[in-house]
C-alpha cells in the first residue's frame, strides 16, 4: 500500500489465477508444456480468473482448455503471491475420469505427459523433465504429490 500526500491509500492491483494439479482416479499426475518453455519443461495448470467466475468456474475452464478434459473433484490446496506479474495464484488439485481423453490444446499447452510418482522421479533423473522452482506453488503440489517419504525429487531449480 502506497500514501499519497493527501493521505489517499493507493492499493497495487492483483489479478487472481488458478493453478491446479490434475490427477486421475490411478493417481497419475498430469503435467503440461508450453511451447515457449525450454524442451522437458512441464508444470502443472494455471490461468488467470475471468470476471464474474468463481475459482472453481476458473479451474473447470481452464483443465478443459489447455488439456480438454471434464473435472470431477476440486480441493482448494493454498495460495501464493506471486510477482510475473502481479498474481495471486490460488492452488487446487482435481481429479479426473477420463484420462484417455486428455489432449492438449496445442496453442498454449503444447505437450502433455501422465506421471506416476515412479515415473515423475526417473523422468528428472534421465534429463527428461525439468520442474517448476523449488519457490513456485507448483512445485509444491507436485512436491506435496510426489510425498516425504520418497527419495528427493532433484532439480530444484530447473527452470533456469
Amino acid at each position: 500500500m502506497r500514501r499519497c500526500a493527501s493521505e489517499h491509500e493507493l492499493y497495487p492491483r492483483t489479478d487472481p489465477a488458478i493453478i491446479v494439479l490434475v490427477k486421475d482416479k490411478d493417481d497419475r499426475i498430469l503435467l503440461g508444456r508450453q511451447g515457449v518453455w525450454p524442451e522437458h519443461r512441464f508444470s502443472t495448470f494455471a490461468g488467470f480468473v475471468e470476471a464474474g467466475e468463481s475459482f472453481e468456474q476458473c479451474v473447470v475452464r481452464e483443465v478443459f482448455e489447455e488439456a480438454g478434459v471434464a473435472v470431477a473433484d476440486i480441493h482448494y490446496l493454498g495460495s501464493q503471491p506471486w510477482p510475473f506479474p502481479q498474481s495471486l495464484m490460488i492452488a487446487f488439485e482435481a481429479t479426473i475420469q477420463d484420462p484417455e481423453n486428455a489432449r492438449a490444446d496445442g496453442e498454449e499447452i503444447v505437450e502433455i505427459r501422465w506421471f506416476t510418482r515412479n515415473d515423475l522421479y526417473a523422468a528428472i533423473t534421465e534429463g527428461t523433465l525439468l520442474l517448476p522452482p523449488s519457490i513456485s506453488v507448483a512445485r509444491a503440489m507436485i512436491q506435496a504429490w510426489y510425498g516425504a517419504d520418497r527419495p528427493p525429487l532433484p532439480g530444484a531449480e530447473t527452470w533456469r
